[in-house]
């Protein structure tokens, strides 16, 4: 049947709107049937009812339901078989399992099959419509995230990988384009997980070498010992272990661009013939007596101040130079909070499909904290936060950790206190395993140990 409408009602009486969605119930009372939709006719846009499982999949085929309030003892197919089969087929509409014969083995059954809530027979009315009110307010959000999830695909007007709508983001975008466009030497600088290997991932799909390769080189990760023949090849026999000849990455860059991350990572001695290749583009693979010319297009990146790296004499004031042809700063998470959203949608539809699982929708209070969490570790922590809820079904209560007010124009050294904190933060959790905290925040060894150094922390 139809409900009447009355939306200016519920907003007198201060309730949720619910005329945008439908209901449908099903049981084989016709007294319980008449009861539900009388209580939801009035404030709900769309209410059917059924007597049957048959009956409901005859409306279900040809009608859109937002809820649907199933009793689980049904003539025929029962209530949870059908909810069973909904699931199987990927279904996600909100199903309210009813009954009057249930006990604790039929209610686990009925919540691992997929239902959003359980209620006995009796029941009074409010029990009914507060379930009713939850089970919209979740629907109320999935739409919303459906509809952040399709507005991702126009924002920052397609530069690959980037998502937000937000003004430092736009403004992002559009340096992007501009300098993809050319084939000057880049060099990304902001803070640890911000997304600056997105950013040269989207400068190469942009540029005229977007068919050529991608090679990505994370300067901190490999040892100093082994990064010259990794980034220049070496041939057979050039020390013990050399069995092979290897090209080297910066060989297999040809013609596309090479990514160097944590480029202040680089030892002393590779900062030398990294200048030599900018200036001459050519490589000597370890061993070789043989010079090989390289056409590259290089990025760097570094979450480190170059500059004052040069003044303390850890990095070539001339390699400095030559790498900061174009200097693109990455935006911090906490600058373009209005983005948490859109990620966390972008996220959300990405994670799912790769752990087969349904999206979580967001309540309000999780947005809310959301909204005011400062982020310290920026788009890499939003996105490990959103698949360790997706992998626990829920965003649990110590999601955000301690959480700061939106920051203002603050000096300096309160941005250093924050990263020290987190720093030494991870580290206990991890016992005082530098590799292991490390790994977790995404940076090298060897930045922690700098770190801990520069802090006086001692171990």
């Amino acid at each position: 049947m139809n409900a009447a409408r009355a939306p200016s009602a519920a907003a007198r009486d201060g309730e949720r709107d619910w005329q945008q969605y439908s209901v449908l119930v099903v049981d084989d009372e016709e007294g319980m049937r008449s009861f539900i939709s009388r209580a939801l006719g009035s404030r709900c846009g769309l209410v059917e009812t059924a007597g049957s499982v048959e009956h409901a999949q005859q409306l279900f085929a040809r009608l859109h339901f937002d809820l649907i309030i199933l009793d689980i003892s049904l003539p025929g197919r029962s209530g949870l078989e059908w909810l069973n089969e909904l699931r199987e087929q990927g279904q996600q509409c909100d199903v309210i399992l009813i009954t009057a014969f249930a006990d604790i083995e039929t209610a686990i059954n009925a919540l691992r099959a997929g239902a959003s809530d359980f209620i006995l027979k009796p029941f009074r009315i409010d029990q009914m419509m507060n379930a009713v009110d939850r089970c919209f307010d979740r629907a109320g959000l999935l739409r919303e995230n459906y509809v952040l999830r399709r507005e991702i695909a126009r924002q920052t007007e397609g530069v690959e990988g980037m998502v937000g709508e937000s003004q430092p983001v736009r403004e992002l975008a559009s340096v992007l384009r501009r300098a993809a466009a050319m084939p000057s030497t880049v060099l990304l600088t902001g803070e640890s997980g911000v997304g600056k290997e997105v950013a040269a991932r989207a400068l190469h799909q942009m540029s005229p070498r977007a068919a050529a390769p991608f090679v990505p080189v994370n300067c901190g990760a490999i040892s100093a010992e082994l990064i010259e023949s990794e980034l220049f090849g070496h041939v057979k026999g050039a020390f013990t272990g050399a069995q092979d000849n290897n090209p080297g990455l910066l060989f297999y860059a040809q013609g596309g661009t090479l990514f160097l991350d944590e480029i202040s990572e680089l030892p002393a001695a590779m900062q030398t013939k990294l200048l030599r290749v900018l200036e001459d583009r050519m490589i000597r693979p370890v061993g070789s007596t043989r010079e090989v010319p390289v056409d590259i297009r290089v990025v760097a990146a570094t979450n480190r101040d170059l500059a004052t790296e040069v003044r303390a004499g850890r990095f070539r004031q001339d390699l400095f130079y030559r790498l900061d042809v174009v200097r693109i700063t990455i935006p911090p998470l906490r600058e373009r909070r209005e983005d948490v959203k859109l990620l966390v949608a972008h996220f959300m539809a990405q994670l799912s499909s790769r752990l087969g699982v349904a999206p979580i929708p967001l309540d309000r209070d999780t947005i809310t904290r959301m909204a005011t969490h400062d982020w310290p570790g920026n788009i890499r922590e939003l996105r490990n936060l959103v698949e360790r809820a997706l992998i626990l079904g829920y965003f649990p209560t110590d999601a955000f950790g301690t959480l700061t007010p939106p920051r203002s124009a603050e000096p300096a050294a309160a941005l250093e206190d924050v990263e020290r904190k987190h720093i030494l933060d991870v580290l206990a959790a991890c016992g005082g395993n530098k590799s292991e905290a490390a790994r977790q925040l995404g940076v090298s060894r060897k930045t922690i140990e700098r770190k801990c150094a520069q802090w006086g922390v001692a171990g």
